[in-house]
């Protein structure tokens, strides 16, 4: 049995995130050992009063910092399987993820805005995209290669209805996960 290249990768890169200890990072910053960002837990539900996909699952987030870039995995389980082979769109945002309150996390975070870049470009080299499809088991895994390293603050994972579109829009925020350092 074969394993996949992208499989072998990520088990690779999990395995050194795991052997490394958090420390904070900055954008631009190259240093000569990666930098560790990692966030867990129940999802937040920012659709109070629906039921919705995400009202029951976890999320696990590990960011690999290093030499100016950044591997984000995501992995979401316990999605509810009705939803079994659909997309979905999740993307760091600028914001605090805040229960009810999907506006709170603020718009996507995107390197060209932090570095004053006018007009700012908008695709999977500015922002971190994230999106999945739900496995018949109600999982959901991504990763994101990009060339920077996202500022620290209290940020949020948003996963919206929909998968990315070209313009980086994906529907209404369904759910979040916390994620700061």
């Amino acid at each position: 049995m074969t394993v996949p290249r992208y499989l072998a990768a990520t088990t690779a890169l999990l395995l050194t995130a795991t052997t490394l200890t958090a420390a904070p990072a900055y954008a631009g910053t190259s240093t000569s050992s990666a930098d560790v960002v990692r966030a867990r837990g129940h999802l937040r539900d920012l659709q109070l009063g629906t039921a919705g996909p995400f009202d029951h699952a976890r999320a696990k987030l590990v960011m690999v910092q290093r030499h100016g870039r950044s591997v984000v995995i995501l992995k979401v389980r316990g999605i509810d399987r009705s939803v079994a082979g659909r997309s979905f769109g999740a993307h760091l945002h600028t914001g605090p993820c805040v229960t009810g309150d999907g506006a709170a996390a603020g718009p996507h975070y995107n390197a060209d805005t932090i570095a004053g870049h006018v007009p700012p470009r908008v695709d999977a080299t500015t922002e971190v995209w994230l999106d999945f499809d739900v496995s018949r088991t109600g999982t959901g895994f991504a990763i994101a290669r990009v060339p920077f390293t996202p500022l620290p603050g209290n940020r949020a994972i948003v996963i919206h209805q929909e998968p990315t579109n070209p313009q980086g829009a994906a529907g209404p925020r369904e759910a979040c996960l916390p994620v700061s350092w």
